[in-house]
């Protein structure tokens, strides 16, 4: 009886597991054929999508201008480039995901230059032929990315889609675009590297990065690149500024709000000839500012506030004529302010807030704006306590500590190199065969000898010694500035002949945009040392590349040891005291967008962050 109950139990055991093994076996194959229903759904709704792609699809072996193989029969173009214009545009319009304000509604049919923001023009090339030559898009709060396809309009000249949402990459395409000469793509949502399509466009002289999420390192070949404006501002590149940054020809550089460290390139100098506006503000810059600054003689506006900046003010900054602002704020200068910089004749506004410096010169009270707070300054108010600044000052900076490399200047007198060409030592031979001047001939062949390492003089060390004395400004003409449109506002219609860009200062800024200072004349009274041609020369000198053994340096200060030590030898001091408390957050005031109406419509900051 006991092993009837067992059987009957194990027969219903397994017919429990048949059904149970069944009923899983249908419910797998009714997903399986639900889930291959979809992939085909996915399927052919990705075809449509291809197929309808496949219109705007053109093939690279026709290079620009190439053949399309589907344009609508009923679309009628004058020519091929507005046609490559249309295939373009319906692609970029395809990517647009978001347009609130329809700025591309109207972008239907074969009449491109009717487009909003498309602006037509005959080609440079053939005057017969109208094409697409610049495109407009600024505060259009258009949201979607850059298509491959925007490579056709190889035409444009203007790029602008400033204060938007676009996101991604700028397309490799881009490097079709050989008369593109302004390049505007700021307050957007592009990350990634820097976009290096950029240093493949010929003719570009305007470049706007500004607030987007860029990040990496910024390309060294960008300030050999023959640009007139660079902003790059408010992105997240990390690295160390370059030591070529003065090659550029830029009058207007912007690198604010990034996360640059390093020195000050002494190079900055070599811009004297074309830079009008610098501003370095809130970066990681610690080094002490380098003497070559005061070689930049049209330069108005110069910011390196909110950075870790170190020693004294270079008396070479009173040789900036030109310059109108100047903000120092909240690094870690020390010493006395040079008289020679509040004397400056054009200079509006001084800010040197939140640093050490523990004199100050009568003359920088009577500036219309200056701030001096927060300083070892006795007798001022809003100072610091007596023990930050003795902690401080205990310890004196050494600005050779910071490693940055020194500025060789060109040489200014190509006749050494001459010196070693010697003639006379092929007439000597000639001369010993007449016996009676016998003494004489063995003075000339010794003259070559040390003729040749003479040829090239030493080397002036440029950034370690102090310059020459230059504890008084030098007396400028006084001149009225001419009416030329003001400083603060870039032009961006092709192609602007004075450029600068919005004003960026940590200070109050001034009520009013400040004039642009023509550059004055060039004063026979500072020495001519720190003044640098721009390009180095085409054939360098031979003591240009570092020799194996350093050559000899004339010390400005002191003589030199007896073994000649490098130009840029550490001491080996200790390193400055940290202060004990820690400089407020900096506070971005800028930079501000031109009003609405100019020519160029800057974009607004996007909320502070």
């Amino acid at each position: 009886m006991h092993v009837q109950l067992c059987l009957m139990k194990k027969k219903i055991s397994n017919i429990l597991a048949f059904f149970i093994t069944f009923t899983l076996i249908s419910f797998t194959v009714a997903q399986q054929n639900s889930a291959s229903s979809h992939a085909t759904a996915r399927t052919d709704s990705q075809a449509s999508f291809d197929k309808q792609r496949r219109l705007f699809y053109y093939s690279e072996q026709f290079g620009s201008g190439g053949e399309f193989e589907s344009v609508s029969s009923q679309l009628n173009f004058d020519n091929s480039r507005l046609t490559s214009a249309y295939v373009g545009l319906q692609a970029w319009k395809q990517a647009i995901i978001s347009d609130p304000l329809n700025l591309t509604s109207n972008w239907v049919g074969s009449h491109v230059c009717n487009y909003t923001g498309v602006f037509c023009s005959p080609s440079l090339d053939d005057p017969a032929i109208e094409t697409v030559a610049g495109i407009d898009l600024n505060h259009g709060d258009l949201a979607g990315y850059l298509p491959e396809e925007l490579g056709l309009l190889i035409d444009i000249a203007l790029f602008h889609i400033n204060s938007n949402r676009f996101c991604g990459k700028i397309p490799w395409s881009f490097k079709k675009l050989k008369h593109l000469f302004e390049l505007d793509l700021s307050n957007n949502r592009f990350a990634g590297k820097f976009p290096y399509v950029v240093l493949h466009l010929p003719s570009l002289k305007f470049l706007d990065l500004r607030f987007n999420e860029f990040e990496g390192k910024v390309p060294k070949a960008l300030f050999d690149k023959d640009l007139d404006a660079i902003f790059i501002n408010h992105n997240r590149f990390a690295f160390e500024l370059p030591d070529n940054l003065g090659n550029s020809p830029v009058s207007v550089i912007v690198l604010a709000n990034n996360r640059f460290h390093g020195c000050v390139p002494p190079s900055l100098g070599n811009m004297s000839n074309t830079l009008n506006e610098a501003i370095l503000t809130n970066n990681g810059l610690r080094s002490c500012l380098p003497k070559e600054i005061g070689s930049l003689k049209n330069l108005t506006v110069f910011d390196v506030s909110y950075n870790k900046l170190m020693g004294e003010l270079p008396d070479s900054i009173g040789e900036m004529e030109s310059l109108e602002h100047l903000d120092v704020t909240n690094n870690m200068f020390s010493g006395t302010i040079p008289e020679s910089v509040c004397s400056l004749p054009n200079l509006q506004s001084f800010s040197f807030a939140y640093n050490f410096f523990t004199g100050e010169p009568p003359v920088c009270l009577d500036l219309g704006e200056f701030d001096d707070r927060r300083n070892c300054l006795r007798g001022r108010p809003v100072q610091r306590s007596r023990l930050q600044c003795k902690m401080f000052l205990a310890r004196p900076v050494d600005c050779s500590v910071f490693k940055c490399r020194p500025v060789i200047p060109p040489k200014p007198l190509l006749p050494p190199p001459s010196p070693p060409i010697l003639s006379p030592p092929p007439p000597s031979p000639s001369l010993p065969p007449p016996p009676p001047p016998p003494s004489p001939l063995p003075s000339p062949p010794p003259s070559p000898t040390p003729a040749v390492p003479p040829p090239p003089p030493p080397i002036h060390c440029i950034g370690s010694p102090p310059p020459p004395p230059l504890n008084f400004p030098p007396p400028p003409p006084l001149y009225s500035p001419p009416p030329p449109p003001s400083s603060f506002y870039f032009i961006s219609p092709p192609p602007p002949l004075q450029s600068s860009p919005p004003p960026l200062f940590n200070s109050p800024p001034p009520p009013s945009p400040t004039k642009y200072f023509p550059p004055p004349p060039l004063n026979s009274q500072p020495p001519p040392l720190p003044i640098y041609s721009p390009p180095p020369p085409s054939n360098p000198p031979p003591h240009l590349p570092p020799p194996p053994s350093p050559p000899p340096c004339w010390q400005l200060q002191s003589p030199p040891p007896p073994s000649p030590p490098p130009c840029w030898q550490l001491q080996s001091p200790p390193p400055p005291v940290q202060p004990s408390i820690p400089p407020p957050s900096p506070i971005y005031y800028g930079p501000l967008p031109p009003i609405k109406g100019v020519d160029y419509a800057s974009p607004p900051p996007p909320p502070f962050y």
